[in-house]
């Protein structure tokens, strides 16, 4: 399908100057063979019928009107325009048209660009000799018919429009026809004065600057409004020299010395009135026809400007005037007023330019004499004054804020120039400059626009100005009218002056994160808007909820906690109920605040609403937000309990007051019971059976074992060793363990026994199966002596490392047994630098911790099989604790104090 930017509408001039559409199509710039050029073809988007097929041609005078009209002419009374869907289609066929032309696509008339960039001869000299010079009839009564049918058909083309400017010009032929203005007044002749404004009407629309300047002359221009008075067809003729000359009078504030200053504007209000009054308004095809009058306008308000701001003492004055207390209400109007043209006037300036303006009406003192004009009781005074802040805010923001900051140190809080302009938002009953004003207060808050340096940082300095010496005044309104539970005030200025207040605190919500918080969280200004939930006024309601909904938007756990504690979703939900189920607007944006808070997953508040407000809101069913709500809670609830589960372990893993502790009777029986179930193990050596038995013997002193058969805490090199199961049968399994500690004695984990692996070094040796030699054991027993003295030792029931937390539902006939096969098939190895891995076997839920001997595994959590909670681990042969890898370190669950070391030492 064909670009949609292509799409236009082609018009063609009939002979009654009006435009005849010729049908929709679509647009393209191609080069035509029989035309032998670039050309714009246009084929129908119906049958794909050619509509146009027009070549562009380098003198041909082309238009862009309204930004998706394109307007010229081929020959005489034969103009054609194309309208576009889309303004980049229209501006795509323009850079063509320039381009084939060799023009600037940033002007507006291909033609017009040269001319007036060239004298009037050169001008002259570049339109076609191929047709002559226009001769114009002689200006005589008798024939003003054929003056006003030459004219009118010199329009359509771009070249005899030229001529006919040149004509006019170096005849002196306005001037003429003016002289038979006068003689067709005093004798009244009707048909004449039709005449004469057809003709003068139509020299307008030729366009050109020269002309303009004859016409608008002092001598001439009253002469030119008087020929427009008499429109064909009027009942009778307009008044427009009656009011130009007695009723619009000019005032001079203080009369200015400069005549030139004068004489520019005369003639700028007369020309204006021209262009905005006494010209027929332009179709939309003719809308830039009299381009060139408004350039008049524009460049003599500039010049204005100019000639005013060189009059340093004239400006002076006024300033100096308007600051004067002693200046009356009357008088500070006048010059107010004139500031505010002349500062309309500067909008036409450029930005250097304009720039300038303002800083010299700076200079001069603006800013302290709109302090006394903004408190006025004179409406017109006040209005004024808004606008001019309104121009200076919205070109220079941070003027004013430099002016603002410098109060601080001089000025008392009612004085300063932002207060003030708050007292006005708030007590202009008839909300007129209101709106304005709040916006002016937005513009100098906006952090987007402030500046922000090394040295200096407007947004900070500003903005700490505003809310420790304006926000009170700001906020005070709201405050003293929402002391209670229901608004105190409902009148249709207070809620207004509220819906703007209540409007910029959702902006600072938004923009003021930091010091906003701080103030809602300081004054509980959230559940004080949330009072106007209960006004009568829907728009306030909005604007209350609107608030909050950009509160809850920022996601911050601050707010969040802020609005769980005041129980702030209260009043929300009362309105929701309140509205029954009315389709409006309160509805919908309560039910889409909810939504929000599904969708975000915003744990805290869902929980707060489905807890607190559940069984009222399971009630509204004709929307599926709340019982999604409700799903998500669960949801929320059921990750909790998951997690819970391992919080048994992981709270004695992390508060040492938990922990388990054991007396010596109780240590008797859990090796009681290892015995009696390690007697049921037949396949095991006697050697394993004597080294258990040492057990029972120790001091209470206990250290990780490394036997097998032993149960709890995790092996100094990352292995696990696992208990036998409660009530015997079962084959205890471990995870090999291979570890050399400082001194140069390793530890083997054997199965069934074997060979002892003799100490190196000087390191001891721990062997299972086979009695050593009793030198050999009792050197061990002093070197692992020495090293227990060196280490804090883990009392015994602290070793107990291996806490039940769920009962596997397996008979446990079927785990021994599956367990032993694993065993004889051999574990897993454990795998290296398991830092804070995860080791798991089958039906299993326990959670372990490496204490400081263990290395590699710190922080681990271990998972193993079910084992008994009563099982303590044994110490090798010679009564001594076992030597640790890494020197001295001893596994341990948690971290425990000295205290209750000692204590576990026995």
């Amino acid at each position: 399908m064909t670009d949609t930017r292509r799409r236009v509408k082609l018009y063609e001039l009939n002979a009654e100057r009006q435009w005849d559409d010729k049908g929709t199509g679509h647009v393209t710039s191609t080069y035509v063979e029989r035309l032998r050029g670039v050309s714009l073809v246009v084929r129908s988007e119906t049958d794909g019928s050619l509509l146009l097929e027009s070549k562009i041609q380098q003198d041909t005078a082309y238009q862009k009107q309204q930004e998706t009209l394109i307007v010229w002419s081929e020959g005489e009374n034969f103009d054609l325009a194309l309208s576009f869907q889309e303004k980049a289609g229209c501006d795509q066929i323009w850079e063509k048209i320039c381009s084939v032309q060799g023009k600037d696509p940033s002007v507006d008339f291909t033609q017009d660009l040269i001319d007036e960039s060239e004298d009037e001869g050169s001008r002259y000299d570049d339109i076609s000799d191929s047709q002559p010079p226009i001769q114009l009839p002689p200006c005589e009564l008798g024939k003003l018919e054929e003056i006003s049918e030459l004219v009118s058909s010199c329009l359509s083309s771009p070249i005899r429009r030229e001529k006919l400017s040149v004509a006019i010009e170096n005849e002196n032929y306005i001037k003429k026809l003016l002289e038979l203005f006068h003689m067709c007044e005093d004798l009244n002749n009707l048909e004449g004065l039709h005449h004469l404004y057809e003709i003068v009407r139509n020299i307008f629309i030729l366009n050109k600057n020269a002309l303009f300047e004859i016409m608008f002359a002092e001598d001439t221009i009253f002469d030119i409004v008087g020929c427009l008075e008499f429109e064909p067809g009027a009942p009778a003729p307009k008044q427009h020299r009656e009011y130009l000359k007695n009723i619009a009078k000019f005032h001079q504030v203080i009369p200015p010395t400069n005549t030139e200053l004068i004489s520019k504007i005369h003639q700028t209000y007369r020309v204006q009135y021209i262009q905005d009054v006494v010209l027929p308004t332009p179709s939309v095809f003719e809308e830039n026809m009299l381009s060139t009058l408004s350039s008049f306008v524009f460049f003599n308000k500039v010049e204005i400007v100019s000639l005013i701001l060189e009059d340093e003492r004239f400006l002076g004055n006024i300033f100096s005037e308007l600051r004067e207390t002693k200046t009356s209400e009357a008088r500070r109007k006048e010059l107010i007023l004139f500031l505010k043209e002349f500062c309309q006037f500067s909008q036409t300036l450029q930005p250097p330019s304009r720039e300038i303006f303002y800083k010299t009406l700076s200079s001069l003192g603006i800013l302290p004499g709109l302090e006394i004009t903004l408190q006025s009781t004179v409406k017109e005074t006040k209005a004024a004054s808004v606008d001019i802040l309104m121009f200076i805010v919205e070109y220079s923001p941070s003027l004013v804020r430099e002016y603002m900051m410098q109060q601080i140190t001089n000025t008392e809080d009612e004085g300063l120039l932002m207060n003030i302009i708050i007292e006005g938002m708030i007590c202009d009953t008839e909300m007129g400059a209101s709106v304005q004003l709040m916006n002016i207060i937005r513009t100098l808050l906006d952090p987007e626009n402030m500046l922000a340096s090394v040295n200096k940082s407007e947004k900070t300095d500003f903005l700490n100005h505003f809310y420790k010496h304006c926000m009170h005044v700001f906020v005070n309104p709201l405050l003293s009218n929402t002391v209670h539970d229901q608004p105190e005030k409902s009148d249709s200025s207070t809620v207004q002056v509220l819906g703007l207040i209540v409007e910029l605190l959702s902006f600072f919500v938004e923009h003021h994160t930091y010091h906003i918080k701080n103030y809602i969280l300081h004054k509980d200004l959230l559940r004080r808007i949330l009072v106007l939930l209960k006004s009568r006024h829907t728009f306030l309601k909005l604007s209350a909820l609107r608030f909050m909904r950009k509160i809850i938007t920022l996601k911050d756990e601050f707010y969040n906690r802020y609005i769980t504690r005041g129980n702030l979703f209260a009043p929300v939900i009362d309105a929701l109920i309140s509205n029954y189920d009315r389709y409006n607007l309160l509805n919908s944006a309560i039910l889409e605040m909810f939504e929000f808070i599904k969708l975000e997953d915003i744990k805290s508040l869902c929980n707060h609403v489905v807890e607190k407000y559940g069984t009222t809101l399971d009630k509204i069913t004709y929307v599926k937000t709340f019982a999604a709500l409700k799903v998500r809670y669960e949801q929320h609830q059921d990750r909790l309990k998951e997690r819970s589960n391992l919080e048994p372990c992981t709270s004695i893993l992390r508060n040492p007051v938990n922990r388990f502790r054991r007396d010596e009777r109780a240590i008797d029986e859990d090796e009681e019971m290892w015995f009696n179930n390690d007697d049921t193990d037949e396949d095991m050596d006697d050697s394993s059976s004597s080294t258990s038995a040492t057990a029972s013997n120790t001091g209470g002193a206990s250290a990780m074992s490394v036997d097998h058969h032993l149960g709890g805490g995790a092996a100094p090199g990352g292995g696990v060793v696992s208990s036998p199961y409660q009530g015997g049968g079962g084959v205890p399994t471990s995870t090999p363990m291979d570890t050399t500690s400082a001194g140069g004695s390793a530890l083997s984990a054997l199965e069934g026994g074997g060979s002892p692996n003799p100490a190196a070094e000087g390191g001891a040796s721990a062997l299972l199966g086979a009695a050593p030699d009793v030198g050999v054991q009792q050197t061990a027993q002093q070197q692992l002596s020495q090293q227990v003295a060196a280490s804090v030792v883990v009392s015994t029931t602290a070793t107990a490392a291996s806490v039940v937390v769920n009962t596997a539902q397996q008979p446990l006939d079927r785990m021994m047994e599956q367990d032993k096969m694993k065993e004889l098939g051999g574990l897993p190895a454990t795998p290296d630098n398991n830092k804070g891995g995860l080791l798991t076997d089958r039906d299993t839920d326990i959670g372990i911790q490496g204490g400081e001997g263990a290395t590699n595994n710190s922080n681990s959590l271990i998972t193993t099989t079910k084992m008994d909670s009563t099982t303590t681990p044994t110490t090798p042969v010679g009564g001594g604790p076992a030597p640790l890898a890494g020197g001295g370190g001893i596994p341990r669950l948690v971290d425990y104090d000295s205290e209750d070391d000692s204590e576990g030492e026995g």
